[in-house]
């Protein structure tokens, strides 16, 4: 049988990935016929936690470089022990989160240094060959926006839904094919529903699809 493609769920803050991903892995442990996947979470907070980083870091551009090129480095290591070892996986974010942070929130130049590396170049393969699902960040979710302590929050919402275009717009100039979840399926069964359809045609047919209205 041959090897499931991967999942990645990415996308702005207070989107719901993390309970998509755990909601998905769920779903595949009891119903299906592959081997269940191996998931792959909290990346970013162990760095964070490891190198004593905090979630302001990530808007100080000689602090936050440093920060996403280790989150970059601690994602391309995640997943190749799990390539290694012959396990498909779902990951919780993905190695375009940390160069599109940089994008963001410091500058393009500093942020291409990231981009041009080895790191970068094995994790972009990787997605092109895999189901990307960017979760949407709209007015209309607005609720969704709570603050963890951890993680950094959009000033408001407007800033919220630009982070989720950065996203799309950086997905779109590395030629990785993906779909945006969009924030008004808010039901959790609708939501995995949702990514196993793109899942399972990438699976019979390998689509290679492109969204280009977000």
């Amino acid at each position: 049988m041959s090897q499931p493609p991967n999942i990645y769920i990415i996308g702005a803050q207070c989107t719901g990935k993390t309970t998509l991903v755990k909601n998905l892995h769920a779903n595949f442990e009891s119903n299906s016929s592959h081997e269940p996947p191996v998931l792959i979470t909290e990346v970013a907070r162990t760095v964070l936690k490891q190198h004593s980083f905090t979630a302001a870091d990530v808007i100080n551009p000689d602090r936050s470089i440093q920060l996403q090129s280790l989150i970059l480095q601690a994602q391309a290591s995640t997943e190749r022990q799990a390539t290694q070892t012959g396990q498909w996986f779902i990951s919780d974010r993905s190695g375009a989160d940390p160069i599109t942070y940089a994008l963001r929130y410091v500058e393009e130049g500093r942020a291409n240094q990231l981009i041009q590396s080895d790191e970068w170049r094995e994790l972009r393969t990787r997605m092109q060959d895999a189901v990307v699902v960017v979760c949407e960040a709209s007015e209309e979710a607005r609720s969704w926006l709570a603050d963890d302590g951890v993680r950094l929050m959009p000033e408001d919402v407007d800033d919220w839904i630009a982070m989720h275009r950065v996203f799309c717009e950086f997905l779109q100039d590395q030629e990785i094919n993906f779909q945006v979840l969009p924030a008004w399926v808010g039901d959790h069964q609708e939501r995995v529903e949702f990514v196993l359809q793109c899942w399972d045609c990438k699976k019979e047919r390998g689509p290679r699809w492109v969204v280009t209205d977000f």
